[in-house]
């Protein structure tokens, strides 16, 4: 009898079999393999979903124009549902049984070290396209999400010159929590700030009634949240309810990743401060072209958040650096993409950072008005920072460590 595990493994095996019949000169015989895995189902299917709709259109483009290498792509998706055990298995299966030439996927950051040992020790490029705490150092590994230091570094010094030095961070208790708190308490000192107090919250943590009593009696100038998925959503609508959003204001490295905004009222969220590195009301042709393909594909585009853009985007990075290389080898592909690569991305300019492996990339500081995000400013190229300091892959290509900030 079919085990259940293995009858989920079997069951979310996705491949888009379809995707490569119109490639002109493609050989449907010997595609390029394209691997996936992502939480479609589950609790994090509101990040994932929109990512796997990214994906595909990306791959649509790329075979619409030919393929890569006059060979079409074809996509072997796997979904996790919010499953870390599966993760392991599926990058197993992935690097393998189904022996793809690259791995994008994982959300949280657990997702990504579940697989990305496998895929560097089956020496299977991985591309992880997601905001996350930074310092991961790995060859094999390219990040196309901002890291909190290219986010932190304008949000929390904006925060404090428009209203004032004493913040109160509230964070999500785990490693993008507790790591990107420490960029915030960098970046407030250097700002002339101070941080009167930093809680941490286990995700399934819903109430927050105390927590806003504590930063009443703190009386902060304002409140940085790092706070993480629908439990921690609430503290926004209490937050409200309490009377509290127009006595403190707030700003947040997390809220919006994944649409959040959308669920709160204008009320909730209005006037939160962010910095991401999309958002749908950048004027630019290539967040045009983006909006359009969407629409043409899915059209309703209300489901686009911050992370599917990480995925599209990372999505052309790959298939740039795969045409640059002329190849499919996995040391010439590295290469290619640390000799300066670049594409415009709806987000702005993506490109690669030899060092690190991380993106280099266009940051936008935002507020919330009316459920959307508009942009109050633009910051072109933000490096890395967080791991250039102590990440060169250049000069030690061996490294496997996840450097953490020092204060």
């Amino acid at each position: 009898m079919t085990s259940r595990r293995e009858f989920l493994a079997g069951s979310a095996a996705l491949a888009a079999s379809g995707l490569f019949a119109a490639v002109p000169g493609a050989r449907a015989a010997d595609p390029i393999k394209f691997g996936s895995i992502l939480d479609m189902s589950g609790i994090f299917d509101a990040y994932g979903k929109p990512m796997d709709m990214a994906m595909r259109l990306a791959i649509d483009e790329i075979n619409a124009a030919g393929g890569l290498l006059d060979r079409p792509v074809e996509v072997t998706a796997y979904d996790t549902q919010s499953d870390m055990a599966l993760y392991t298995q599926f990058g197993q299966q992935l690097a393998r049984r189904d022996k793809v030439d690259v791995v994008h996927g994982g959300i949280l950051s657990a997702s990504r070290e579940a697989i990305r040992q496998t895929l560097r020790k089956s020496e299977v490029l991985y591309f992880y396209n997601v905001l996350y705490e930074g310092g991961v150092c790995d060859r094999n590994l390219f990040v196309t999400g901002v890291t909190p230091a290219q986010q932190v570094e304008i949000v929390v010094p904006a925060a404090i010159k428009k209203w004032g030095p004493k913040i109160y961070i509230l964070a999500a208790d785990y490693n993008y929590g507790q790591i990107t708190a420490r960029w915030m308490q960098k970046y407030a000192a250097e700002a002339g700030g101070e941080v009167v107090q930093t809680d941490f919250f286990p995700l399934d943590v819903a109430d927050f009634g105390s927590t806003i009593a504590k930063i009443q009696s703190a009386a902060p100038d304002i409140v940085v949240s790092a706070l993480v998925g629908g439990a921690h959503l609430s503290f926004y609508r209490q937050w409200a309810a309490a009377g509290m959003k127009p006595k403190i204001p707030m700003a947040s490295t997390t809220l919006g990743v994944g649409n959040e905004h959308k669920v709160l009222t204008a009320e909730e969220g209005d006037g939160i401060l962010v910095a991401y590195n999309y958002s749908p009301e950048i004027a630019s042709p290539a967040n045009e072209r983006f909006l359009k393909g969407w629409t043409d594909k899915y059209g309703d585009t209300s489901l686009i958040h911050e992370i599917a853009v990480s995925n599209y985007q990372g999505v052309h990075v790959w298939a740039e650096g795969v045409r640059k290389a002329g190849t499919l080898d996995r040391d010439a592909v590295i290469a290619a993409l640390t000799q300066g690569l670049s594409i415009d991305g709806p987000g702005g300019m993506v490109a690669i950072d030899p060092k690190t492996h991380h993106a280099v990339l266009d940051v936008h500081l935002m507020e919330f008005a009316g459920q959307k995000l508009k942009v109050l400013e633009s910051f072109a190229q933000r490096q890395p920072v967080d791991t250039q300091g102590v990440c060169d892959l250049v000069a030690n290509p061996d490294d496997n460590t996840q450097y953490e900030i020092k204060i």
